[in-house]
């Protein structure tokens, strides 16, 4: 039988027996035998599900599929999808905009009505751009507001969570609610959050100290943790009030021991960006007479000051290689905003579904519920990531997409991302890029790597119903270091 003819008939096999392996592709017998060997008795497989898709950059054959047609829950991995389409629909250029305004006149260094603070989804505002705002505003003689500070979100709907976000999640960063007007405590932006640093007291029998970033009293710190002896145990909880900005500190920290820090999500983001701003004015002297209080900017009012966010090609860096859920959820509804109108979920669902058809998804075999993944009801087969990686190579924002991945063993937050301490081998270092995934019994690796026979592949790897995530992450290196030795 000539090699046509094999060809022909093993692709006869797949019409007729769509869910058999992929076997005897030219060139790949060996990796197809060690992934199905890997597969097959790998203990920590035992009982869950793996989905796996192979292609190739250059014409997006399958060479290997181990149910690489079902559905299962891709965690991060989805923020593949929503990147992909965000950069289709709003471009790389893109800017988010927060504006400073007033409707009323302004005598004797008083502005005689309300400031306004209106944000439009920026994921990056920091404490310094409000007091760029608040310097502005000096500038322009201002000593007092008479009237309110008024806060408006309404570029996006008032829901904060999406659908599925489990309730143990709320106080958590990643977790953060999703608002037109928020903030973030430090350039790897995560948006509705502060950091809590924790440190040693003094001396023994003193309670800890505790350091919030940004510095603000919009959160209440309740603390009762204290400093032990250099032998004492490491035993800090860090916990946030439900549906409160109150944050209690319990438990133990010993003498010359290293801080503690945790994000932890507020409650009430624009309320949060509002009061950043009240203290920024405050810092330059001027005073706010009333309250600050949601409402919407009326249309007499003029501009004082704006602020473009950085452009979404530099947003991707954070955005992918940290996996942010919060910029995530911005971008979709960021997405129905511009598109339809209205800056929802369901909206900006509505426009997902739509671009990653044009890149030959097929969203009747997916169930997509965020753009984060951080729902447990997300469904994507890994066939369809693998798709998305192949048709994407094509777009000019190609290179902003294929930057903003996690690295291999690279070192640095914003280089190796959250790969950077995974397959540290030299011969994978620096020549995997791919997104990453967790959730509770949830592990996904999904990206490109460039083999030794100079060839570049694209994997999908979605392992569901793990007892051990870890133990996950290790299989999917292995089956990477497979693809990488071919």
């Amino acid at each position: 039988m000539n090699k046509k003819v094999l060809k022909y008939a093993i692709l006869l096999l797949f019409v007729f027996f769509p869910s058999i392996q992929v076997n005897a592709i030219n060139g790949h017998e060996k990796m197809i035998q060690q992934l199905n060997q890997l597969i097959k008795n790998d203990p920590d497989l035992q009982g869950a599900i793996a989905g796996v898709s192979i292609r190739t950059a250059s014409s997006g054959e399958i060479i290997y599929q181990h149910q690489g047609d079902v559905r299962l829950r891709p965690a991060s991995n989805m923020k593949l999808l929503t990147a992909a389409a965000a950069l289709n629909v709003l471009g790389e250029n893109y800017t988010f905009t927060t504006e400073v305004l007033a409707d009323s006149a302004v005598k004797e260094k008083t502005l005689k009505g309300n400031l306004y603070l209106k944000g439009k989804g920026d994921p990056t505002l920091l404490k310094s751009d409000f007091d760029t705002f608040a310097t502005a505003i000096k500038q322009l003689g201002i000593k007092k507001i008479k009237g309110n500070l008024v806060v408006d979100d309404s570029w996006y709907d008032d829901v904060r969570y999406s659908l599925d976000l489990p309730w143990s999640d709320e106080t958590t960063y990643y977790g953060a609610q999703i608002s037109a007007l928020t903030a973030s405590p430090s350039t790897d932006y995560d948006a509705g959050s502060v950091e809590v640093e924790v440190k040693p007291g003094n001396s023994v029998g003193n309670k800890v100290k505790v350091e919030i970033t940004p510095k603000t009293e919009y959160v209440k710190i309740i603390n009762h943790a204290v400093t032990v002896g250099e032998k004492g145990k490491k035993d800090i909880t860090i916990e946030r009030e439900h549906a409160k900005n109150t944050i209690i500190i319990e438990g133990t920290l010993p003498l010359k021991s290293k801080a503690k820090k945790e994000w932890v999500g507020v409650w009430e983001p624009t309320r949060y960006a509002a009061a950043l701003f009240k203290q920024s004015l405050l810092e330059q002297g001027i005073r706010v007479s009333g309250k600050i209080i949601i409402g919407v900017v009326p249309n007499t009012a003029r501009t004082l000051a704006a602020h473009q966010s950085m452009p979404l090609s530099e947003l991707l860096v954070p955005f992918m290689k940290l996996s942010n859920n919060v910029h995530a959820e911005v971008l979709i509804k960021e997405m129905g905003r511009v598109v339809k109108g209205e800056g929802s979920w369901e909206k900006g669902l509505e426009v997902l579904e739509t671009e990653v058809t044009k890149f030959g998804l097929n969203t009747k075999t997916m169930v997509l519920r965020d753009g984060s993944g951080i729902s447990h009801v997300d469904l994507i087969p890994a066939s369809q990531i693998s798709q998305l990686l192949f048709a994407v190579q094509k777009e000019e924002w190609f290179p902003v997409y294929f930057y903003s991945l996690p690295v291999a063993g690279v070192n640095g937050k914003l280089e190796g991302g959250s790969l950077r301490n995974r397959m540290r081998n030299l011969t994978v270092q620096g020549k995997v890029k791919a997104k990453t995934g967790t959730l509770s019994t949830v592990t996904s690796l999904s990206g490109y790597v460039n083999t030794k026979s100079e060839q570049t592949l694209i994997f999908s790897i979605l392992l569901n119903n793990m007892l051990d995530e870890e133990k996950g992450k290790k299989i999917e290196d292995k089956m990477v270091m497979v693809l990488a030795s071919q």
